[in-house]
């Protein structure tokens, strides 16, 4: 079994403390339909909105909220710009991983000077509700951290949206929290962008997996968890490993056309609840394992709150570490191409990813690979 140690050492400084994530912006190809997509689908809301008629003529982003989860989907208004080409390239993905701090100015310059490359230089934007800050700089590929310190504002999102309010609102599914986010790097690459983590961000590998621990009959991976000082941010970082075949990581790889954002992982209060819903609404869930992995459940976690026979029906998978166990199951792809997923999780004291269930997940994964000819 692995331990997860969260490094919570107050005596050594923080330079760069997170208060946790503010947002994700994704840039996609049409995000009214993703907008509608995400309302409908996971129970999203609009909260805010930029565009033409707000003045911003090259782009147009809506804003959704669920608890605390903020998506910004962007889509470009023209054939050429950055937004266009990453959506070219990548289809449609993760672009910033934004995170809330105190001091984004602060944040910036002690990235900065611990080799971070720039991606915006810190700016003021304000309006009537204030004021806020921001300042980025790039991480794996092409995927962004952007610093926002948002103390002084009172507005919806911030300057240069406006609140949209009322209109279509089919309801929460209890989604509260971004868990984790997981990004895909390339062959060896893993140790330079665990490297990297540490340095820059200051973060800690609390949690490791090779090929050994993370692998079927035909394709393994490799993980390693970061995490910053108060445990409030972690990103997961997978790279490929050689197997009998194409592994996740690699189709992503190939789609994605580089690294980036793997999956998004959510959090609920009751799993079972949530994923019903989500289903109702039109979500497609990987493929349960088969029916030995219940059969064997309870040998293997232990005593469980939920029964045995919802869990099963819905597919979601269950893991345990020192600390209590978890319930887990993953979406597939948001969009034609592999890339892109969610993980729905529900903590009961685990504060570990689910190693106990990697195998099963991968080999839904690979049933999956299979049907679109990428195994």
């Amino acid at each position: 079994m692995q331990t997860l140690v969260v490094e919570k050492d107050t005596e050594v400084r923080d330079f760069l403390p997170l208060n946790g994530t503010d947002h994700l912006e994704l840039y996609v190809g049409n995000a009214k339909q993703s907008a509608h997509f995400y309302k409908t689908a996971f129970g999203f809301e609009t909260v805010a909105y930029a565009g033409p008629e707000t003045g911003l003529r090259d782009r147009a982003s809506y804003v959704l909220q669920q608890g605390k989860i903020r998506l910004v989907l962007t889509t470009p208004m023209n054939s050429e710009g950055v937004i266009t080409e990453h959506i070219r390239k990548h289809g449609d993905g993760v672009k910033i991983l934004a995170l809330w701090v105190d001091d984004a100015y602060k944040s910036y310059e002690e990235t900065i000077k611990r080799g971070a490359i720039s991606y915006q230089e810190p700016k003021t934007l304000t309006d009537e509700f204030g004021e806020v800050r921001t300042a980025g700089i790039y991480t794996y590929g092409e995927t962004v951290h952007l610093f926002v310190e948002r103390k002084n504002y009172k507005g919806a999102f911030m300057p240069g949206y406006v609140a949209v309010e009322g209109g279509y609102k089919p309801g929460s599914t209890g989604l509260l929290y971004i868990d984790h986010c997981v990004g895909n790097v390339g062959w060896n690459r893993m140790n330079e962008a665990v490297k990297w983590y540490e340095d820059v961000m200051g973060f800690k590998n609390i949690l490791s997996f090779d090929d050994k621990q993370i692998n079927t009959e035909y394709s393994a991976l490799m993980s390693k968890v970061m995490s910053n000082k108060n445990g409030y941010v972690k990103f997961p970082i997978n790279e490929p490993a050689e197997g009998k075949k194409k592994s996740q990581i690699e189709e992503y790889l190939e789609f994605y056309d580089g690294e980036g954002v793997q999956h998004i992982a959510v959090a609920t209060h009751d799993i079972i609840k949530t994923v019903r819903e989500m289903k109702a609404r039109g979500v497609e869930f990987l493929s349960a394992p088969p029916k030995a992995y219940y059969e064997t459940l309870l040998e293997r976690v232990g005593k469980i709150d939920e029964d045995i026979a919802p869990l099963q029906e819905l597919g979601i998978l269950v893991d345990y570490d020192e600390e209590g166990y978890l319930l887990q199951i993953f979406t597939k792809p948001v969009q034609d191409r592999p890339t892109l997923f969610f993980e729905i999780i529900q903590r009961k004291g685990a504060q570990s990813f689910g190693a106990g269930n990697f195998k099963a997940l991968f080999e839904s994964l690979e049933r999956e690979q299979e049907l679109r000819g990428n195994l």
